[in-house]
């Protein structure tokens, strides 16, 4: 199963299928990614992601938002997410590395895969409403998923927790993507958000993955990341 898959990842990506996309402006200066209410962010297209990895409607008071600018050093990422019930963190929050198992608490995240003629090679960026962060390389094989562990891009974060919301921020350097896109380039990725706790845990996705099981490493489900 997992090599059908893989096949159909990158004839997906030889044949340039249509699919859904997100616009990221060009910023003429870099600026601090703590400034969350920057005026930078008001130049970025709003994306809304309301549905499950099912593809199923998500209540919206776990909606979330994402905004994605570009300068000509980094990626910056802004999301947005409903706040409605407990959050579910870490109670002593590491902010000095990387922290495995992040996932299995609130996070907003972004896969990025620079390269759309492999699509199956990506990078992993999360942050959580306590600062808490981590980035990692992914490549997706016929066989199994591998994960870069001691990958570093030196991402920076900033998060505030409001009665209502969660804002987060990310800020990821090109040179740690290996590229810097140039204008109308087109790179692949997805936006998720996790949230709450089981049996009743969310799984947001922009692009639904459509899995049996929650899963957000497909990607043969990635939409269209163009820089303009």
């Amino acid at each position: 199963m997992l090599r059908i898959a893989f096949i159909a990842i990158l004839l997906a990506a030889a044949a340039g299928v249509a699919m859904s996309q997100v616009t990221i402006k060009h910023i003429a200066k870099d600026f601090d990614v703590h400034k969350l209410d920057s005026s930078a962010w008001k130049n970025a297209e709003e994306t809304a992601v309301k549905t499950y990895w099912s593809g199923e409607e998500a209540p919206a008071s776990r909606h979330f938002t994402a905004r994605l600018l570009w300068s000509d050093t980094a990626l910056y990422i802004r999301f947005e997410a409903a706040r409605h019930e407990p959050l579910v963190v870490g109670q002593k929050p590491d902010l000095t590395q990387k922290v495995r198992g992040l996932w299995d608490r609130d996070v907003c995240e972004i896969f990025i895969a620079p390269d759309a003629k492999t699509p199956n090679k990506y990078f992993e960026f999360e942050v959580a409403p306590t600062g808490e962060w981590i980035d990692l390389g992914i490549e997706v094989t016929p066989k199994e998923r591998l994960t870069d562990w001691d990958y570093s891009s030196k991402m920076q974060v900033a998060v505030r927790v409001e009665t209502k919301k969660v804002v987060m921020a990310i800020k990821v350097p090109f040179v740690a993507l290996g590229r810097t896109p140039k204008m109308n380039d087109r790179w692949l990725g997805n936006l998720f958000r996790c949230v709450g706790t089981d049996p009743g845990r969310g799984y947001l996705a922009w692009r639904p993955t459509k899995t049996s099981k929650p899963s957000f490493h497909v990607p043969s489900a990635f939409g269209e990341f163009l820089f303009k």
